[in-house]
């Protein structure tokens, strides 16, 4: 697990002390961020993709059956729920925090979100004005050079939508980063990273071209910390953002 950019004031949970109320209010986008791949693996299965699968809970809404707070929220991750299926999560408190920081997301996202554009319209921006397909695939559709957006809308919030969308370095993940080699025979290669092990590097280059490298056969081997993709700010009016991040966050799964 990566190491997550915790502001310092929530960094005292391990000692038994409440979350402050300013860490309440505002997460790093990097927790949340952080929170939903967690979330995927340790509370998907009972909660959902909505968070809203088990009766009187619907994180979106907000409804919860134990919690008023974020102090709260983090105690029953801490300790499950006992009598209930709800188990204590096993994770360190920087990632407990994430998760907080997700679950309160989610209801942010949608209130945020609701009504706040057009999916249709932003469907044809997309496609059309924003050229995304040129790098991303939806549906089967486009180029597979960037991620597959085609979930996007049941993993990512609008907040984080919106951020990669206008300033897309800040929320590039560790497995979307963009991979240079220079083999030793002088060619250069440019990627995304797939998948890595001691010895080898797998990639998608910007031919669409899945190439598999051996790093004994590279004479320089670079993990691109800056994003492939270019910044929207200024390209789009707010509205057109608005319908953008909407039609994201429709895609939940190939239709």
């Amino acid at each position: 697990m990566r190491t997550l950019a915790i502001p310092a004031v929530a960094l005292v949970l391990a000692s038994g002390l409440s979350i402050p109320l300013a860490a309440q209010q505002r997460y790093l986008s990097s927790d949340v961020e952080a929170g939903s791949r967690l979330y995927r693996n340790n509370c998907f299965a009972c909660h959902g993709p909505e968070g809203n699968s088990i009766p009187g809970v619907d994180f979106r809404r907000g409804q919860f059956k134990r919690v008023s707070t974020d102090d709260d929220l983090f105690r029953v991750i801490v300790n499950g729920v006992p009598g209930t299926s709800m188990p204590p999560t096993s994770v360190n408190d920087a990632a407990r925090l994430a998760l907080v920081a997700y679950i309160r997301s989610l209801h942010d996202s949608a209130t945020s979100a609701a009504g706040s554009g057009d999916a249709a319209r932003g469907k044809i921006l997309f496609e059309g004005k924003g050229t995304c397909l040129t790098c991303h695939r939806v549906n089967g559709k486009g180029s597979r050079v960037a991620p597959d957006l085609t979930e996007v809308g049941a993993i990512r919030t609008a907040e984080y939508l919106e951020r990669s969308i206008l300033a897309p370095n800040e929320s590039i993940l560790p497995e979307h980063r963009v991979v240079r080699a220079v083999t030793r025979q002088g060619a250069v290669i440019t990627g995304r990273r797939l998948n890595e092990d001691t010895h080898t590097i797998q990639l998608i280059d910007q031919d669409e071209h899945l190439r598999s490298l051996d790093k004994s056969e590279l004479k320089e081997y670079t993990l691109l910390t800056t994003s492939s993709m270019p910044s929207y700010q200024g390209k789009f009016s707010s509205a057109e953002l608005a319908d953008i991040v909407t039609y994201l966050l429709s895609l939940k799964g190939v239709e």
